[in-house]
């Protein structure tokens, strides 16, 4: 009996590359072995373009071609989660539709498949187009939450990867987060992991969906859902302040013997900016891990499908 791979690919806003990333994958594809045959999962995250007119006609002259729609844009990772929840494939594929992710490394990801691996990690190389400040940024943040998080993270792993159908399956039960970081869960997930090395192509059109905002806040959101350290944070900048605070009291003593008055307005303010700010931070760090509690507590839908085609 046949394999099946499902390639799922997340779309918002790409008119412009949809067509050739068919061809592009569609030619890679037909060449894969004989015992597989392969799905296109298309998972349109709320476009504002032409994109899912585009889909529907590439969906009319393929079968293959499946579309999954949402109701509205809900964000990259819903998209691919919706991707994997509607995948039917003995080994499942994400990538971008905005052929950085090039598709002919699935032909090594089938091959290691076929070698018994569970979950292929892609990690990029080199990406020349992102610019300096996007890939310095990018390694800090995995430095960052590998200091912080009891999780360690492969270095520059990306939103492409793949899994078999069992690793897929512990995704659409049990890590149903509202705020997730799927590329996080799918190293942490155990099975028998490999890593598969690439090098990012230039987007092929359009610009990427991700400001410095949006990236800020996701790195935020990330390193709170893996790491409980900055709730601790309190207790160490306490322990911190109050050893801050004995050494300015020795010194007063001392200026007080000496001088016989205390001198020490600036230090007063200096003191209590210090430590106003600290609180400050701790008060809203504990703000981002409520606003993620309240956000799991409401339980509402990751994402809403309005329709789909070619799926049953």
């Amino acid at each position: 009996m046949d394999k099946l791979i499902s390639v799922v690919v997340s779309v918002y806003n790409e008119e412009l590359v949809l067509r050739e990333f068919y061809q592009e994958a569609g030619k890679v594809l037909k060449t894969i072995p004989e015992n597989w045959d392969y799905e296109l999962i298309f998972v349109n995250d709320g476009s504002r373009d032409q994109s899912i007119k585009i889909l529907r006609e590439l969906a009319d002259g393929d079968a293959r071609v499946k579309i999954v729609n949402f109701s509205r844009n809900f964000g990259h990772e819903a998209a691919m989660i919706a991707g994997i929840d509607h995948a039917s494939g003995d080994g499942i594929v994400c990538m971008d539709s905005d052929l950085q992710h090039p598709p002919e490394c699935i032909l090594e990801i089938i091959q290691k498949f076929e070698e018994g691996y569970e979950v292929i990690n892609m990690v990029r190389t080199q990406n020349k187009t992102a610019g300096w400040l996007k890939n310095f940024t990018s390694a800090a943040f995995y430095k960052v939450i590998n200091c912080l998080s009891d999780v360690k993270f492969q270095a520059n792993a990306s939103d492409f990867f793949a899994m078999n159908r069992a690793a897929a399956d512990v995704l659409r039960n049990n890590y149903r987060e509202k705020v997730r970081f799927l590329r996080g869960y799918v190293q942490n997930i155990g099975f028998e992991k490999t890593v598969l090395e690439y090098e990012a192509r230039p987007r092929f059109a359009g610009e990427s969906k991700y400001s410095i905002k949006s990236l800020f806040k996701f790195s935020i959101n990330t390193i709170l859902c893996f790491s409980d350290l900055p709730l601790k944070l309190g207790i160490y900048s306490g322990c911190a302040v109050a050893c801050f605070g004995l050494i300015v009291m020795i010194y007063t003593i001392w200026t007080w013997f000496k001088y016989g008055a205390p001198s020490g307005y600036a230090t007063i303010v200096v003191l209590i900016s210090f430590m106003f700010a600290m609180l400050f931070v701790i008060v809203g760090i504990i703000g981002e891990y409520i606003a993620i509690l309240f956000a799991e507590m409401k339980d509402r839908p990751i994402y809403i499908v309005k329709d789909t085609k070619n799926l049953d």
